[in-house]
């Protein structure tokens, strides 16, 4: 694809909206993505971006889809506060880079990524080590486990870990269910460590099950799984937890989105998970959001994306035809889902 984009038709659009498909290479591999894709839709009120993971189903997506649509058609709702903290992230690196990387962020929060197959429990220990001597005693350190996890590994795993960090602000999706999220944090919470759901909200069926089952002291939210900055905002009044607004490793037009959310949150105790434009070696938009001094600012709209020149990330034409084909078969759906 090497023109300016292609015109499609999306469901709740007031015109067929502006399609570009844009693929970015990662820093680091991360959760085994090594190249981000993603579709970017143009319509009256800006960009809005449509990146589900490529493992995902059609019917999966349509949240996506939708929250693409918000963004390029309706905008988001106004914010409530002018800017929102940010954690630095850190990769399955070794403990010196681990160490750079949070020393340069200028973050007071750092969420750790553990349980990777490429890692070993000591060396995800010996990374949390380097990460506390970066932020001193009084920064803040998350783990994210991606519901690698059984209950007792989970169990046993957390009170490393929580040694090794010299305490642990939470833990991000230590397993897979509901109920074994519910069974470790009953085990843990002697140690004074929070669970966090992720996934067990934006893949769920019910966002809400966590919260029903006391599962979880944290929701995280991800605006696009839940189909835009007021749908996840309507999670966020129903669950009735405190709330962390992460990315889905976007580029800087779906970065916006969850800025957006963060912004217009009643309350934000924690620090969000929204500087992971960083992990990319480039971006769509030249003023989308890029932390400073640990904060972001937040948008009041979506920010514009570059000129369809030879500098703009396009994704190979296989790669943009199979991206144009799954907008089509998730529009769809999402057409036929609005007409029930």
């Amino acid at each position: 694809m090497t023109t300016g984009g292609t015109a499609v038709r999306v469901p709740g659009a007031v015109d067929d909206l502006l399609a570009r498909v844009y693929a970015i290479p990662m820093r680091t591999r991360f959760r085994d993505i090594t190249v981000r894709e993603g579709v970017l839709l143009r319509g009256p009120a800006g960009w809005g971006e449509f990146s589900p993971f490529r493992e995902y189903g059609d019917e999966e997506c349509v949240p996506w889809l939708l929250s693409a649509v918000e963004a390029a058609t309706s905008g988001w709702p106004g914010p409530l506060r002018e800017r929102v903290p940010v954690n630095c992230t850190v990769p399955v690196v070794p403990p010196a880079e681990a160490h750079r990387l949070v020393r340069a962020s200028g973050c007071r929060t750092a969420k750790v990524k553990v349980a990777d197959p490429r890692s070993s429990l000591a060396e995800d220990a010996d990374r949390l080590a380097a990460v506390r001597d970066a932020l001193g005693p009084a920064g803040a350190i998350r783990v994210d486990a991606n519901a690698a996890w059984e209950v007792d590994a989970a169990v046993g795993a957390i009170a490393v870990l929580d040694r090794a960090a010299g305490g642990l602000e939470y833990v991000e999706q230590p397993c897979r269910t509901v109920s074994e999220l519910a069974e470790v944090r009953g085990r843990v919470v002697e140690r004074g460590v929070r669970i966090a759901a992720d996934e067990s909200i934006r893949r769920a069926a019910d966002p809400l099950a966590v919260a029903v089952a006391g599962a979880a002291d944290v929701a995280v939210l991800k605006v696009a799984p839940l189909g835009g900055v007021r749908a996840a905002l309507a999670v966020a009044e129903a669950c009735g937890l405190p709330c962390v607004v992460s990315s889905a490793l976007e580029s800087g037009v779906g970065l916006s989105a969850g800025v957006a959310l963060a912004g217009a949150l009643p309350e934000l105790d924690f620090a969000c998970g929204l500087g992971t434009g960083s992990l990319l070696t480039s971006d769509v938009t030249s003023d989308g959001p890029v932390p400073a001094g640990g904060w972001l600012p937040v948008p009041r709209a979506s920010p514009e994306v570059g000129p369809a020149d030879a500098g703009f990330p396009w994704a190979d034409a296989s790669t943009a035809r199979w991206w144009v084909d799954r907008l089509g078969r998730v529009a769809a759906l999402a057409e036929e889902s609005r007409r029930r």
